[in-house]
């Protein structure tokens, strides 16, 4: 267990102290099975299960002495257990908090009475003994790293002196190696679904097998090569256009006794091919111009001549990069610009690009400047591609980094330009100027008081931002950061405080290196210049590269360790314990404007950030609470972060700041629900916390659009649960959702719908929709182009129609014509949702089946969706087929379409939910003609046999009425028969289902009767 504790399970430190087991999945899933040998060791292996620690495990338990029961004398916060070791010592010893648990035995009874804390006390016990292998049988049977060789000589020590309590030590240690064995192949599963190659992977296996290569007869391979020999900057040999798929390099590798093979090396793998080398071909070409051409090219220009070649045909590309330095170079020397030499040279050598040179010589000055201009023009013609290629990739993550934490941001600032400078400038631009002499060229004192000075203007103005940035003031205050005068520091940081609220301010600090400056800035002992660089960091941090500048300077410890304070929840805090709780208030101000990134969302959590997020959320400062809540439903997008919320008891704190004062408070704990209400654990925590009454009050804020955003979409979460819709229908809630349909954005509408999608799983809530005149404003939705909203949409409809009072108005206002349009719609999703809402609507139709045949084309746009490879779009068409062929004269057309055959293709699946609609579509579609006879024909009657297998009950009923139905075809029932379909149905005969024993009993009724007729045609 130790070896697994170690390797395995994913550990924190923030900033100082011993290291926590950070609340992730894999780590959850390690304690769950840890939990689960513990718990079952007192009845597998009583004998071992008494056996007495060496010394006891011992941690801070957060169980009260009173759910120890009748085995253990309580007194007070005192709990200790009756059974003792041979010294009258109790196994179990509670202190105050403090938990001394010396047996397994002990451990078992004690996860029972922990109940749902039992996690949290594995976890608190993990965390306090690292190895707790040497606690439980000695310090022999520690975890050592390398080779270890203790098992052999404690197995001699048995031999020897026939030790019983060495025998038992070595039986425990052989359990819990068992254990450690598990654990490390658990954790190995799941990480390996997570790991992908890299570039110095690939390099080191090159490197090893290359070391195996060569003519002898004892070698494996003749020769392995790279095709390229230049190593891009990412350690990367593949192509620029080709590392955007993940790959990484090429490989030829030549065996003795066949020929060679050409391999692709990929970040997903690698892959043995056929292709040749042209790709390697092209890059030799591009390569071998930068190395041979006389215009003379740096590491870092090859660089970017390489990246250039992003998307472009090759040869193309390549005569247009040579064709465009060539010119560049005329330009210059013809200009006069550049007089060194009057000729330039390219050679191309590789046989992709045919060999030339171009040689251009100015046989005079007049001339030159004749064709200069044609030549520039022709230069910025062919260049056009490169530099828009350049700034694609500028702007693109790095390509070799997790794709799962990939910084793609939706929401990316772009920087906004100051107001132009005018003829007539205000005072205040004179001012700064005066200023900048003192700034720029002043002693100490001169450029505080130079600072203070500038401080006086209203830094807020576009024109003191202009005049801080047109007279290099910018640059002047990120340098004083250098400076050893704290004074110097503080009023800089005061006015890149407030001048960095501008954007394009912004993104010139990030340019000019300021925020690695105020990174470092944060380890000062002076908290004031933290507060202030983590402020200004806030400030800067709200665009991608700022973000990632951040995280690789170590900004995000530093910024964890500012959270770390005793002063929380203090009544009457001293004036230290203020000032350290403005510094956790910027430190979750810069968190926050970080935790936008997903690579830095993972890197707060490593931190150990989650933790002292949830300390401060406990406190009652609406200051520090807002930046807090606010890093919280940002990270709160992970679902590891949405574990954390709910391990560490966040979810009370965020329903109760729900009914907080602030606005900006309120929207950023019911946004943290909102996402965190995937999770069915957090839908009840909500419920039990009392989240339900305030989030239904928060509606009739219907002026605030964003809190009505993040309100309306924690009620669509917490409506996924049964039991929150009761509340929410006493709260009033859907009455009130209903009135908020019209005139709403289309991100609000998204969540309003989809809560009334999610309430009308109560009959209740489908008569309130239809009575406050909900179904038109749903109907027209339908006519919408937004794709979530759609969704949703369609799935309200569907629900509502289920009630018949609300499909004569759904079928008034043509909506099951709007729904039937969006099957055209191209998103699987709208497809899916659509077609299952079209079931009620043709259940509870008034003459349905000419409803149906009055769409034009309608039923052959239904059947073609047979075609998709989308498993609920599929799922759904078999439900509304199922519905379609009720009418007799539509299944006739639906099989003119061409419906057997599509739903015969289907049979093979193994999805359960598209079995049931699959064989209830087949079932009703026999009823035509030659339909039965055409199903097994196309071999669909088997793998329905197969069904029986499946584990869901309703498959049985539906494939049990699909195969009595085809029974009534002779080769049918031979078919079954075959398949062993008798014996399935004959234990279904038997069950309480009144529709499965019918169906079954029918299908062998038909089944014998053909045996019987065979018997009685051969034997007369």
């Amino acid at each position: 267990m130790g070896t697994a504790l170690a390797r395995a399970a994913q550990w924190t430190a923030a900033g100082s102290g011993t290291g926590t087991l950070e609340i992730t999945p894999l780590n959850e899933s390690l304690l769950n099975q840890i939990i689960k040998f513990v718990e079952d060791f007192s009845s597998r292996h009583p004998q071992e299960a008494a056996f007495v620690f060496r010394e006891p495990l011992e941690w801070e338990t957060q169980l009260s002495s009173s759910v120890f029961g009748e085995d253990y004398e309580i007194n007070d916060e005192t709990a200790q257990s009756k059974a003792k070791d041979k010294d009258g010592k109790p196994l179990l010893l509670l202190t105050g908090s403090t938990l001394r648990v010396r047996s397994f035995d002990q451990l078992s009874r004690l996860l029972e009475v922990a109940v749902e804390k039992k996690l949290k006390e594995v976890q608190a016990c993990l965390e306090a003994n690292r190895d707790p292998i040497v606690k439980i049988l000695g310090p022999a049977y520690g975890t050592v790293e390398g080779e270890d060789r203790s098992m052999l000589h404690l197995l001699d020590k048995v031999k020897r002196d026939d030790d019983t309590e060495t025998e038992m030590k070595i039986k425990i240690f052989v359990f819990l190696h068992q254990l450690d064995l598990q654990l490390l192949n658990s954790a190995l599963k799941q990480i390996s679904q997570h790991v992908r190659l890299n570039p110095a992977a690939i390099d080191n296996e090159v490197n090893l097998l290359k070391n195996f290569s060569g003519k002898g007869e004892d070698t494996v391979l003749k020769s392995l090569q790279y095709t390229s020999d230049y190593v891009f900057f990412n350690g990367c040999r593949a192509p620029p256009w080709r590392q955007v798929h993940g790959e990484v390099c090429y490989l030829v590798i030549k065996p003795h006794d066949t020929g060679p093979l050409y391999i692709t090396c990929s970040t997903a793998g690698v892959f043995l091919n056929g292709v040749s080398m042209k790709l390697a071909v092209i890059m030799s070409s591009i390569l071998s111009y930068c190395h041979n051409t006389s215009y003379k090219t740096s590491p870092g220009q090859r660089e970017r001549l390489l990246h250039a070649t992003y998307g472009f045909s090759s040869h193309i590309l390549c005569h247009r990069m040579a064709e465009a330095i060539c010119l560049y170079e005329t330009v210059r020397k013809d200009t006069g610009v550049e007089r060194k030499s009057s000729t330039v040279s390219l050679k191309f050598k590789k046989k992709a690009i045919s060999s030339e040179s171009v040689k251009i010589q100015s046989s005079s000055k007049r001339y030159g400047l004749l064709i200069s201009y044609s030549l520039i023009f022709k230069f910025l013609f062919s260049l056009l591609t490169v530099i828009v290629t350049l700034f694609s990739i500028c702007t693109t993550p790095d390509m070799f980094e997790d794709e799962s934490s990939s910084e793609t941001e939706e929401d990316e600032e772009q920087p906004v330009c100051l107001q132009e400078r005018s003829t007539d400038l205000p005072p205040e631009y004179w001012g700064i100027q005066k200023l900048a002499k003192y700034l720029k060229g002043g002693n100490a004192t001169a450029t505080v008081i130079a600072l203070c000075s500038m401080r006086d203007f209203n830094l807020a103005q576009d024109t003191c931002q202009m005049a801080i940035r047109d007279l290099e003031c910018l640059e002047v205050l990120i340098n004083l950061l250098e400076t050893e005068e704290i004074r110097c520091h503080i009023g800089s940081l005061r006015i890149l405080k407030e001048i960095s609220r501008n954007s394009m301010i912004r993104h010139a600090i990030s340019d000019l290196g300021g925020l690695q400056i105020m990174v470092k800035i944060l380890d000062s002992p002076s908290q004031d210049l933290r507060c202030l660089a983590a402020e200004t960091i806030a400030n800067v941090a709200k665009f991608k590269e700022a973000r990632k500048t951040v995280r690789q300077h170590g900004g995000i410890k530093r910024l964890v360790r500012l959270l770390e304070c005793t002063s929380v929840g203090s009544t009457s805090p001293t004036t230290y314990q203020v000032k350290d709780t403005e510094m956790a208030r910027c430190g979750a101000l810069a968190l926050w404007s970080c935790s936008k990134s997903t690579r830095n969302k993972e890197a707060i959590r490593a931190a150990g950030g989650i933790p002292l997020l949830a300390r401060w959320l406990r406190c009652s400062h609406v200051d520090i609470l807002t930046p807090v809540a606010g890093t919280l439903q940002e990270c709160a997008s992970e679902p590891s972060y949405r574990l954390a919320i709910r391990m560490e008891g966040m979810i009370q704190y965020l329903v109760k700041n729900l009914s907080s004062e602030s606005e900006e408070l309120q929207m950023h704990c019911a946004n943290a629900i909102f996402k965190c209400g995937e999770d069915k654990e957090t839908r009840d925590l909500v419920r039990q916390h009392g989240g339900l009454q305030p989030l239904s009050a928060l509606l009739s804020n219907s002026e605030n659009k964003e809190l009505l955003a993040a309100v309306t979409g924690a009620i669509w979460k917490c409506a996924i649960s049964g039991e929150n819709v009761s509340k929410f229908q006493e709260y009033k809630a859907v009455e009130t959702l209903v009135e908020l349909l019209p005139d709403q954005p289309e991100e609000i509408l998204v969540n309003i719908v989809g809560a009334l999608g999610e309430c009308c799983q109560e009959t209740a809530n489908r008569s309130v929709i239809r009575r406050c005149g909900g179904i038109p404003p749903l109907v027209k939705l339908l006519s919408g182009t937004n794709q979530a909203l759609l969704v949703n949409v369609t799935k309200t409809v569907g629900a509502c129609a289920t009630e018949p009072e609300s499909m004569i108005i759904i079928d008034r206002l043509d909506g099951v014509r709007l729904l039937w349009s969006l099957l055209k719609n191209p998103n699987p999703d709208v497809q899916a949702s659509a077609a299952w809402a079209i079931c009620p609507c043709i259940e509870n139709a008034k003459d349905s089946g000419e409803m149906v045949r009055s769409f034009v084309g309608g039923l052959e746009l239904i059947i073609n969706l047979l075609k998709s490879k989308n498993k609920e779009v599929l799922t759904s068409v078999c439900a509304a087929i199922t519905n379609i062929a009720k009418d007799e004269e539509n299944l006739a057309v639906i099989t003119d379409h061409g419906v057997v055959s599509l739903l015969s293709k289907l049979a093979n699946t193994k999805n359960d939910k598209l079995r049931r609609h699959l064989a209830e579509a087949i079932s009703h579609c026999c009823k035509w003609g030659s339909n039965r006879l055409t199903f097994g024909e196309n071999k669909a009657v088997a793998p329905l046999v197969r069904y029986l297998k499946s584990s869901d009950p309703s498959v049985h009923r539906a494939t049990a009425q699909a195969l009595y139905h085809l029974s009534e075809d002779p080769n049918n029932c031979i078919t079954m028969h075959e398949s062993g379909v008798v014996k399935l149905l004959l234990v279904m005969v038997g069950s309480t289902d009144e529709t499965l024993q019918e169906a079954a009993a029918g299908c062998i009724a038909n089944i014998r009767r053909l045996a019987l007729a065979t018997e009685k045609a051969k034997y007369g």
